[in-house]
């Protein structure tokens, strides 16, 4: 299997659909767009035992990356970290790295009067625990450190919840590591629009499309109900540069509109 790349959600609030899990749309986003696929995506609470058994569970895929979101604050259920040590089967320890960032961003909250004074509480040292063998990652937005540690050939991500720190640690020192692994991978997409012809009978003129073009993959999305079908055609793929990847989609495009056409089907490329 090429390498590839999973996400664990981590968060009660998503389970019970208080919040919309935007982390995990924003980072395959993202991952797919640095040229690696992801090949699973999962949601659990915040207890130690789900989260220890997702990551052991996604290691026995051997993934390239496992990135988590949520559940490194210092809060009671905040307990990816422990999550993470029980499923690597290592201890927790202060990382005195992390220590030093969480007690300069805390001096610097005081400094701007965010906060009047700064102790080092329990919940807040909770954050510099960190599993043997792991790294901080500077938080430039907020105050938990991002984590990261290496296990077995797969190396896991622990970014914050809180999407504008997930992104900023991501972007940073995730986006570069993933980038390196990618290798020289570009990824290119486009999407046709489609009006008039039934999905049922778009479906076989998609695979003998895709039959043609083996590189490129095209998912359809329904847009709309009879007696007016309407369907985007999302086309995908990568290729070792943006060129070659842009002349895969383009021949699978030109070939399927003119499918489509032939059907009665009236087509428009949508721009991104």
């Amino acid at each position: 299997m090429p390498p590839h790349v999973e996400i664990i959600s981590v968060g009660n609030e998503l389970l019970i659909g208080k919040i919309v899990n935007t982390n995990s749309y924003w980072i395959a986003k993202r991952v797919t767009t640095l040229g690696m696929k992801v090949r699973r995506i999962t949601t659990v609470g915040d207890d130690v035992e789900e989260i220890s058994n997702a990551i052991q569970e996604a290691l026995q895929r051997r993934p390239r990356f496992i990135i988590t979101t949520g559940g490194l604050g210092p809060t009671f259920d905040d307990k990816t970290l422990e999550g993470l040590a029980r499923g690597l089967g290592r201890g927790l320890r202060v990382h005195e790295q992390a220590l030093k960032m969480i007690e300069e961003k805390y001096r610097k909250y005081v400094e701007e009067g965010k906060i009047r004074e700064f102790d080092l509480t329990a919940p807040r040292l909770k954050m510099a625990n960190l599993p043997e063998g792991a790294e901080p990652l500077p938080n430039p937005v907020g105050t938990a450190p991002g984590v990261m540690v290496r296990h077995e050939g797969t190396t896991i991500i622990a970014l914050p919840g809180v999407p504008s720190e997930m992104k900023a640690i991501f972007e940073e020192f995730v986006a570069p590591l993933i980038r390196e692994a990618a290798g020289n991978v570009e990824f290119y997409e486009a999407s046709l629009y489609v009006v008039g012809v039934p999905e049922s009978e778009v479906a076989p003129l998609i695979d003998q499309t895709m039959h043609d073009n083996p590189h490129v993959y095209i998912k359809s999305h329904p847009k709309g109900a009879e007696p007016v079908p309407r369907l985007e055609l999302h086309f995908s793929t990568t290729a070792e540069s943006p060129q070659v990847a842009r002349q895969r989609v383009s021949r699978a495009l030109i070939q399927l509109s003119e499918l489509v056409q032939a059907k009665g089907g009236k087509v428009k490329p949508i721009q991104r």
